[in-house]
């Protein structure tokens, strides 16, 4: 991988981890850092959903493509919210 497609990637991945963040409702307790993997995750794992699906092919912007990956991301993101916030409160007990 170059350069260029590493950079891409990260910006996509943080785009999208971003996106994700937004449609959910309320406040996440993850950084930045956990918001790009879980971001880059999902554009990696949306593209293939969409592929299997037949929607990744389209003319111009893929917008099915991008919905399942934010998608995506939103789970991810909720899902690795919920599970810090359960071993922080294991934490303080």
């Amino acid at each position: 991988m170059e350069i260029s497609g590493l950079f891409t990637a990260l910006v996509i991945g943080t785009t999208i981890g971003l996106l994700g963040r937004l449609v959910l409702p309320g406040r996440q307790h993850i950084g930045v850092l956990w918001t790009l993997v879980v971001g880059t995750a999902a554009a990696l794992v949306g593209s293939l959903v969409a592929s299997a699906l037949g929607v990744a092919d389209t003319r111009g912007i893929d917008w099915l493509e991008c919905l399942v990956q934010v998608a995506l991301a939103a789970l991810g993101v909720a899902a690795l919210d919920r599970a810090l916030a359960g071993s922080a409160r294991r934490r303080t007990r």
